[in-house]
């Protein structure tokens, strides 16, 4: 075993999500465990805000991350929400990298995206009609994150496959 990912969904989406399963297989193939957290219970609570409660998400995959980091080196990952909560997550638990399709940068009331300054990529659609590309931009030059732009929307429906490949070649490319 060279680490464990914990791959976190999307807001109203759910761990056997399309994407969040093809992460699971890349990661298998290169010789990662993984788990999939749940959080479908939490996105369902819209009397703590529109997405549900995103500090018990916080809380949820803190746990998570600092059990699985006792054990060896972790990867976060998620999408959109997941993406979100995997970043501010990586700022209190040692992760080894960071995978975030489409995160959102800013939400609303809540704080910016933060992360670890860990080996990132990003995959982000050029046409995602909730996360402006050029937010995404701004907030990744600094740090000098890989990120991979394509011609899709928040879903990135068309770029399950291209997602898979880019989490497989971070985890590769972890020593």
């Amino acid at each position: 075993m060279r680490g464990h990912c914990i791959l976190s969904h999307g807001f109203e989406s759910g761990p056997d999500a399309t994407k969040v399963a093809a992460l699971a297989e890349a990661a298998e193939r290169v010789g990662w465990t993984h788990e999939r957290p749940d959080y479908t219970d939490l996105d369902a609570r819209r009397e703590v805000s529109e997405l549900g409660d995103v500090p018990a998400r916080l809380q949820r995959l803190l746990g998570l991350a600092q059990a699985a980091a006792v054990r060896g080196p972790v990867v976060l990952a998620g999408s959109s929400l997941g993406a979100y909560i995997s970043g501010l997550v990586s700022l209190q638990v040692q992760v080894k990298g960071l995978f975030l399709m489409a995160p959102p940068i800013r939400m609303g009331q809540a704080q910016p995206l933060a992360a670890a300054a860990v080996p990132t990529g990003i995959i982000h659609g050029w046409h995602d009609e909730l996360i402006p590309a050029a937010h995404v931009v701004e907030w990744s030059a600094p740090r000098s994150d890989r990120l991979l732009l394509v011609d899709d929307g928040h879903r990135l429906a068309n770029h399950v496959y291209a997602s898979a490949a880019e989490f497989a070649a971070l985890l590769d490319g972890l020593q």
